[in-house]
């Protein structure tokens, strides 16, 4: 059976982010104000000796109890109907075992462009509510097309954020306009001012995978470095698997949220023959290719 491949894949991912959002928001509910107020009302009593006094401590917000971890991938440029998962003939067996235990959309909103897609992601809105009609390199100076997420669309980041989450991004962000994407700053679109407690990516649309212009949190890095064998998504895996260690380790009461978002997907010439070779076989078994 044919399917039709969309320029930027979201599968169920769209789904689950409104589940998502209205979880957080239901986090809010038990919050008198959000965002909480910087000075808590101290609730001790000062004598005038200690043995008279009594102290109390500012509250650490923490998740409510149960409340789930959440690893979020956007793959870029990945059709709906390539992945076997969901019938394609690229072999998948992550995803299809995770599918198996879980839900499979096959019908949802899509963008098909990459700010638009990230806005509408981590907002749960609209992509023209949230300011980013377009990608960031054309920007327009007409409302929904200005390329800057306005502060009245918070991202889910910064709500669970809020709520006591630890947050962190890495990859592809492209949710910066042009004009502030150097190290002068401002830093309100950077990940860390939408939310996210620590980056690691690149702000653009697209980057190498051998010698890529990343940062970590605002600051730019070259990990390849004298690495003979760096691949940048082997790199962004392993750095969010850190990431998650760390969290587990240092404070396991906390939930987090993990967004890993790659770069455009592409075949190299070795990885081509490779998957040449899989939609060969599936088409000796009768399978119909994708067009």
């Amino acid at each position: 059976m044919k399917r039709n491949i969309g320029a930027t894949i979201t599968l169920s991912i769209t789904i689950a982010m409104a589940l998502l959002i209205s979880f957080a928001r239901s986090f809010a509910q038990d919050a008198a104000v959000l965002p909480p107020p910087t000075d808590q009302p101290f609730k001790g009593k000062i004598g005038l000796t200690y043995k008279d006094s009594t102290p109390n401590f500012p509250a650490i917000k923490l998740p409510p109890k149960g409340a789930p971890n959440v690893l979020l991938i956007l793959l870029d440029d990945v059709g709906f109907g390539n992945t076997s998962t969901f019938g394609g003939p690229i072999q998948t067996p992550t995803l299809d075992r995770l599918a198996k235990s879980g839900l499979r959309y096959n019908n949802f909103h899509v963008t098909a462009l990459c700010s638009p897609t990230r806005a509408a992601l981590l907002t749960g809105r609209n992509h023209h509510a949230a300011g980013t009609g377009m990608v960031m390199e054309i920007a327009a100076g007409y409302p929904g097309y200005f390329d800057m997420m306005p502060k009245s669309t918070a991202t889910i980041a910064e709500i669970l954020r809020l709520n006591g989450y630890s947050t962190a991004a890495f990859g592809k962000w492209h949710q910066v306009p042009m004009w502030e994407s150097s190290v002068a700053g401002p830093f309100d679109h950077w990940a860390t001012g939408l939310g996210f407690e620590y980056f690691y990516g690149f702000l653009g649309g697209m980057t190498q995978q051998y010698t890529p212009n990343l940062y970590e949190g605002t600051t730019p890095i070259e990990p390849y470095f004298n690495k003979k064998n760096y691949y940048l998504t082997t790199d962004m895996a392993d750095k969010a698997i850190t990431w998650i260690r760390a969290q587990h380790s240092v404070a396991p009461q906390k939930a987090f949220l993990c967004l890993l978002r790659t770069r455009r997907s592409a075949c190299t010439p070795s990885s081509s023959e490779g998957v040449g070779r899989e939609i060969q076989g599936a088409v000796r078994r009768g399978v119909e290719p994708v067009s």
